[in-house]
């Protein structure tokens, strides 16, 4: 089995989501984080994430066991072939977490960041040589939701990018390989332009905030679990495919996107939409949603299983 041996750095919602998904996947962990009850609440979080990752399928081959935890990130990586970073989204935190595993390393291990807010160039400035450092960027949480976005760039080992995506893939992941830098990678730019405009609607008084959410999980969010849109707008024209489409909608498309809403998140904006989650709650704690959506993402994934 490649990268046998893991780390994660970082051991809050992110890190202990990683580390149940390489346990799973029947590797061991180290683990430093440097909160006094870390070892106490990752546990804790692989209790929880265990049943749902067996009802996935891929606990097989894993143990919740096999973790272990460090008192320093350096001791953590010693023996590590894949270290996942997942420290806070700082980057003099980034640089000096770098500094201090750098002369701990193996040779051969890469080192993956999660980093959604920080670009690969600059937290490549916390190395003496970042060759066989990449962007690893998931979408929360890792071991429910499959996506990871690599990067890596001109600075960055030849067949480093593959080798992580393959990690990746091998323990159950969808990779897409990202060509440039780009503030907020992709999904999370794709998730920011989709509610912004949801926002738009709701601030101009088109519908109300749940209103506005149920037209996405129970529209087109159906579809875009299933496939991208460019894909389901290439089925949208029947056999004529994305040309017949482009073809009938263009003059549609420029005028909604002409007439898209530009807002920004002011208090003003946020305490109509905090009214509006209230609301739309009904009283079900933040606990009680979760576990809905963890739920519901679960029964997805077990549907689509074999099917890509």
């Amino acid at each position: 089995m490649d990268f046998q041996h893991t780390a994660c750095l970082g051991g809050g919602v992110i890190g202990a989501s990683w580390a149940a998904l390489f346990l799973a996947s029947g590797r061991s962990v180290a683990l430093f984080d440097p909160a006094p009850d870390v070892e106490k609440s990752v546990r804790a979080y692989i209790d929880r994430a265990w049943p749902t990752l067996t009802e996935m399928g891929l606990t097989d081959h894993g143990t919740p066991d096999a973790i272990t935890f460090h008192p320093s990130a350096a001791d953590a990586v010693v023996g590590a072939k894949f270290v996942q970073e997942n420290v806070p989204e700082r980057l003099p935190i980034k640089h000096a977490t770098f500094a201090e595993i750098e002369p701990a390393l193996n040779a051969d291990a890469i080192v993956a960041s999660s980093a959604s807010g920080l670009m690969l160039s600059q937290m490549q400035g916390g190395w003496q040589n970042p060759d066989r450092f990449v962007l690893g960027h998931p979408f929360n949480p890792p071991h429910l939701i499959p996506l990871v976005e690599v990067l890596g760039n001109e600075k960055t080992a030849k067949g480093v990018v593959e080798k992580a995506q393959r990690f990746y893939e091998a323990v159950g992941k969808v990779t897409i390989r990202l060509h440039k830098e780009k503030n907020g990678h992709v999904a999370n730019r794709l998730q920011a332009a989709i509610w912004r405009e949801a926002i738009s609607l709701v601030m101009e008084g088109v519908a109300s905030v749940e209103d506005v959410d149920k037209a996405v999980w129970a529209g087109p969010g159906l579809r875009w679990a299933a496939m991208g849109p460019t894909m389901l707008f290439n089925l949208g024209a029947g056999e004529g495919g994305l040309r017949a489409f482009c073809d009938h909608f263009t003059d549609t498309f420029n005028g909604w996107w002409d007439d898209l809403g530009q807002i920004h998140l002011t208090p003003e904006v946020a305490e109509r939409l905090i009214a509006g989650i209230t609301e739309a709650t009904n009283g079900q704690t933040p606990a009680d949603l979760s576990a809905k959506r963890d739920a519901l993402i679960t029964a997805m994934q077990r549907a689509t299983v074999g099917m890509r």
